[in-house]
């Protein structure tokens, strides 16, 4: 093997252990952010934590992780993708260490903040060291860890912190104990990955939010917008209540009930995201979207049946048919972009997305605290009625619209 063969090797070597590492650490990330979440029963059976409370937690979250895509997103491109990454992971091991001792909401609000957080990060910069160390890995893997790597983390949680808080000795602290263990490892890979971008100065200047849309992306965000809000609004409903739902509606205390109920409308994403790519992206948006809306009516249907089987099959139906109204709404901005115009769109997207889930969760909390859960949940099925409505019709008077202008 001659010298240029042999440093191609080391150099590919060394950028498979960094993608390893880059894909570990966002999975985990993603995975302690759902650790929580069948706990949420416990906290407000034996702490009285209320549902505002709970809902709070999750806009928490939801701000922390706008905060981090909008502000410290491009951070990596200044100091280098592994101490973001570090930070990612220490912040996510900080919170796990505040959840050891939740008896009222405020280490509960600070834990999910600094989750979202982590999230952000890890949103740009662990996602963009998979994306530098693609060539060291089959060519489908990368993007399969950037497309299914956060539902897959948020999934794998929730059932395994159900699982064990419902069977395992300390329902409260073992789930993070084994967390913060694994983050430890993940934070090792980092500091033996392979740093790809050169530190450069401007990181101040980088925290100036850039929120400016190409025009190709500015023409599809408006309808883009409406079904990222009624999608991910649903989402943040299910993270703050799905316990509640599980307990109250659907007639069970199980900690793994709950985690199943969140993880059951999470998981399948990434199916719905694969069918909207055989199609064209407007498509998808439009067929996606009605399928959401009638599956919404039927979740609502089997929520207040109070039948779990029934909601759980409905709900896999329904984070398909979300997956692939993101999936075509996410392409209709995306698929005509210059390389270096992505990254700014794609924070715009989850920032909207983000936005859109903190705020009818904050509203659901409030309006917990008058109306059983099934009048609340009633609300995002009138939302997403809304939303359908508004993405089928919008398109039909702009087209009259242009005909009247060329007539």
């Amino acid at each position: 093997m001659t010298a240029p063969d042999q440093e191609t090797t080391l150099e590919n070597s060394g950028n498979r252990l960094s993608f390893i590492a880059a894909t570990a650490s966002l999975l985990m990330v993603y995975l302690a952010s759902a650790a929580p979440i069948p706990l949420y029963g416990i906290y407000r059976a034996e702490d009285a934590l209320s549902y505002t409370d709970l809902s709070l937690s999750s806009v928490f979250y939801f701000a922390g992780a706008v905060s981090a895509l909008v502000i410290f997103g491009r951070l990596s491109n200044h100091f280098g993708r592994r101490p973001v990454a570090l930070l990612s992971v220490a912040m996510t091991a900080l919170a796990c260490l505040l959840f050891f001792n939740v008896h009222s909401a405020t280490p509960l609000l600070a834990g999910r903040l600094l989750q979202g957080l982590s999230c952000g990060l890890a949103s740009t910069a662990l996602a963009s060291w998979v994306v530098d160390c693609a060539s060291s890995v089959p060519a489908w893997l990368s993007p399969a860890v950037l497309s299914t790597g956060p539902m897959t983390g948020l999934t794998i949680g929730g059932i395994g912190s159900g699982f064990l808080v419902e069977y395992a000795p300390l329902p409260r602290q073992l789930i993070f104990m084994i967390v913060i263990a694994l983050l430890a490892l993940c934070a090792l890979l980092i500091i033996k990955g392979t740093e790809t971008i050169d530190a450069k100065p401007g990181a101040l200047g980088s925290l100036k939010p850039d929120l400016k849309l190409p025009a190709t992306a500015r023409r599809a965000f408006p309808l883009a917008a409406v079904t990222f809000v009624c999608t991910w609004s649903l989402g943040g409903f299910f993270q703050a209540f799905g316990p509640a739902m599980a307990r109250e509606q659907l007639h069970s205390a199980s900690a793994l009930a709950a985690a199943l109920v969140f993880a059951s409308i999470m998981a399948p994403g990434a199916i719905g995201a694969s069918l909207a790519g055989r199609t064209h992206a407007v498509k998808a948006q439009r067929l996606g979207m009605l399928s959401f809306t009638v599956a919404v009516m039927a979740l609502l249907w089997t929520l207040d049946m109070g039948n779990l089987t029934a909601f759980l099959i409905v709900s896999v139906i329904t984070g398909i048919a979300q997956g692939t109204v993101l999936a075509g709404s996410i392409q209709t901005m995306v698929s005509d972009l210059d390389i270096t115009e992505r990254a700014g769109v794609l924070s715009v997207i989850y920032a909207t997305s983000y936005t859109g889930a903190a705020i009818p969760t904050l509203l659901a909390g409030k309006m917990s605290e008058h109306f059983s859960l099934l009048s609340v949940a009633s609300g995002y099925g009138v939302l997403a009625l809304a939303g359908c409505a508004i993405v089928f019709i919008t398109p039909l008077f702009s087209r009259n619209h242009t005909t009247n202008e060329t007539c």
